[in-house]
Order: C-alpha cells, then structure tokens, then sequence
C-alpha cells in the first residue's frame, strides 16, 4: 500500500486535464500512479511536468541511449515501478530488446548483454555516478566521443532526474503498475 493515496476518479476538472498532459495520447489505462500522487500537490507536479516532458519529448538524446539509462538508473536504484513502466512502453519502442531490458538489473550491465561502445559508455557512466556521484575522466572521455555538449549536459540532467523519480516512488512505496513489465529477479 503506498504511502499516500493516488487520486482517484472522480477528478477535479483541472486535475483532469493536468493527468491528461501527462500521458501520451490514446494509452488505454488510468494516469500512472505516480502523477496521481504527485497532484496531491498540483503546484508540485506543475513545476515537475517541465523537465519530465522535457527529457521525454524533446530531449537531444536518441530515444533508444535515454531508455538505457533510465532503465539503468532505475534498476541500480532498485525501483521496479519506474523501471516496470518504461520496460513495457518506451523502452521497446525505442528499440530496446527484452535480453537489454534485463541486462539492465545485473550488476555489470555493461556485459550482461551485446551493447554497442556507445551503450556501453553510457552503462559505465550512470554507474560511476551512482556510485560515487562523479565521473572519472576516463567515463567522461568515453562519453565525449559519441555525445556533443549539449547531449552530455541533458544526460547528466536524465540521470539526475531518474534518480529523483526512483527516490520519490520508492520512498512512496508505490507498488508496479498493473500492466507494466515484472522486475527480474536475480
């Protein structure tokens, strides 16, 4: 049982509509339960909405790198929620394979599973910034051969960010979306 209560149809005409900005176009379920929370606090979700759209619809990062490390940062945070919504919706429409999908959980992602040098560079990053909240030059490097400037700064912000979403649906205790993908066990 999470922590505090999603909302629940039904919602205010202003609630509806922000829920509505927050998913994408004809998806067939109810508003994930982790806006339904966060418009507890309309204000709060408001401000948040900006960079998560952000990063999701009009990031610099090709579609496939971003759900990499979002499912990275996910798995490394422990948090099946997020990591269960977007293995059952972006991430294979970005192209990630199911044997990537749970590469992502094992604890040298990096190896579990054929990435390419540019995978790999971003695997090595979210776990030295995971780890240690920095990057060695060597990581840095690495990145700087495949991304230019204004791509490394958005992918610092991705992680960033999904670090925080993990944090705020584990401290939540959100329990996985009904229709999103199973967290493997090891």
């Amino acid at each position: 049982m999470p922590r505090i209560e999603p909302l629940t149809p039904p919602y205010t005409a202003d609630v509806d509509r922000a829920l509505r900005r927050w998913m994408p176009p004809g998806v067939p379920h109810e508003p994930l339960a982790l806006f339904r929370v966060l418009h507890r606090n309309p204000d709060l979700a408001s401000r948040m909405f900006a960079l998560g759209a952000g990063l999701l619809g009009h990031g610099l990062l090709p579609a496939i790198d971003r759900e990499i490390v979002i499912a990275r940062v996910a798995a490394r945070s422990a948090c099946a929620y997020e990591w269960g919504v977007h293995a059952a919706t972006l991430a294979p429409q970005a192209g990630l394979s199911l044997e990537q999908l749970r590469a992502t959980t094992q604890p040298d992602a990096a190896v579990s599973a054929p990435w390419s040098p540019r995978h790999t560079a971003l695997l090595h990053a979210v776990d030295e910034l995971n780890d240690t909240t920095q990057l060695t030059q060597s990581a840095w490097d690495a990145l700087r051969m495949y991304y230019e400037e204004t791509q490394l700064l958005e992918l610092l912000v991705l992680i960033g960010w999904y670090r925080t979403i993990s944090c705020l649906a584990n401290g939540l205790l959100l329990e996985e979306e009904p229709w999103g993908a199973r967290f493997p066990t090891r």
